[in-house]
């Protein structure tokens, strides 16, 4: 599918498709000061023009509140997630925890969906309990289930849908409209969709985080992370929790980012056929148990994908035949194409083994062989096809 015109919202520029809305985002002449781009305004001490203006609310008098470099990226990054407010932070881990942070606390209870990334889990597990709040983890299959795990003092859920390893989709309106119900405060890790292909605040979520670490910047050359919300009022409290920690991304990093974004829906259109066109090709392999992509017709989450995505990323898994660990790392090592690393979104492919960091409470899937991640990048997809062919017979 087509990136072209967004099915679930539309942007601040109206009914543009995103790729002409992510060309002409922050092109506003304070911004770029008559260049293309907006100048990399690089700041820490302001100087305000007079003495009343050293406190005023919502005045410009410090760096670590942002420059015009950062202004213009959170326009740019809003109209990815069609949302009325953004804010820009280190690395994508950070935009998964600040919500924690800002709405959880001693004695309360959060939510959060069992194929959670590694290190957001990391946090509730270590981090959070040391401060006495307890962590639930739950299937995130579970849909409009979620309503029976919600406590008094349940004040988060929190959910990737996709999962980074294992692909379920969640029933994100359900687990929203249950959440509302009760008052409790939902955030997504929308990560693998890059923002393109899935708008969580459209359908009920009250949060959105991204890693733009990934697809956002597209160059594998940045740490960076947004968080989005409508509600001006939840906002609030996320700017407060930023500025309580002293958050702050450099004008270089917002610049190359908003680089990055400028052709995020062309590149989310190559990673998607290619990806899907690999996946295809893989899943009718001898060598091959599973695919796991929720836009193959035969994925369990893939009628819930063609509800709530416009398309796809270049993300997937698939489970080898039963295999020795030596043969998984044989074969890892024969791929020439696919480097071996642990992020995704980037121009080049990469292939981890997931076995390994797989961490699960009450999910933990039985798949009948070694689970593969495999991001799929803007290499022709004929040659990844080959360089697989050829290091799959290390398996034999």
């Amino acid at each position: 599918m087509a990136s072209g015109p967004d099915k679930s919202g539309e942007g601040k520029q109206g009914k543009r498709a995103l790729s002409t809305r992510l060309t002409h985002a922050a092109r506003d002449r304070k911004l770029t000061q008559g260049g293309v781009n907006p100048v990399v305004q690089r700041a820490s001490t302001v100087l305000v023009e007079s003495a009343s203006k050293l406190f005023e609310p919502g005045g410009w008098t410090y760096g670590r509140h942002g420059t015009a470099t950062h202004a213009a990226l959170k326009d740019a990054l809003a109209e990815i997630e069609n949302a009325d407010h953004c804010a820009i932070v280190e690395s994508g881990l950070l935009a998964c925890t600040i919500p924690f942070i800002a709405f959880a606390q001693a004695g309360a209870h959060v939510l959060v969906g069992d194929n959670t990334y590694g290190p957001t889990r990391r946090f509730c597990d270590r981090t959070l309990s040391r401060w006495g709040c307890e962590t639930e983890y739950f299937d995130t299959t579970i849909g409009a289930g979620i309503e029976a795990l919600i406590r008094p003092t349940t004040k988060l859920i929190f959910l990737e849908s996709p999962g980074s390893m294992t692909f379920e989709i969640a029933d994100a309106p359900a687990i929203a409209t249950a959440a509302k119900a009760k008052g409790v405060v939902t955030t997504m890790d929308n990560t693998w969709s890059g923002g393109v292909f899935h708008k969580p605040l459209s359908l009920g979520f009250d949060i959105s985080v991204q890693a733009n670490t990934k697809y956002v910047s597209g160059g594998a050359d940045v740490l960076s992370g947004a968080i989005f919300a409508n509600s001006e009022a939840l906002f609030a409290r996320l700017k407060e929790t930023i500025a309580d920690l002293g958050v702050n991304t450099s004008a270089d990093d917002a610049y190359t980012v908003l680089r990055g974004a400028r052709s995020l829906a062309m590149r989310m259109d190559r990673h998607q056929a290619s990806a899907v066109e690999v996946a295809r090709w893989l899943d009718a392999h001898p060598s091959i148990r599973r695919v796991l992509h929720p836009a193959l017709e035969s994925d369990p989450g893939h009628a819930l994908w063609r509800r709530d995505f416009s398309g796809a990323s270049g993300l997937f898994g698939i489970v080898l035949k039963s295999s020795e660990t030596l043969q998984v790392h044989a074969f890892l090592d024969a791929l020439e194409l696919f480097g071996l690393g642990f992020s995704y979104g980037g121009f080049e492919s990469l292939a981890i083994y997931c076995d390994p960091q797989l961490k699960r409470n009450l999910t933990k899937p039985a798949y009948g062989g070694p689970l593969i991640r495999l991001s799929i990048g803007l290499e022709d997809p004929a040659d990844l096809i080959a360089d697989l062919d050829q290091a799959l017979k290390a398996l034999d």
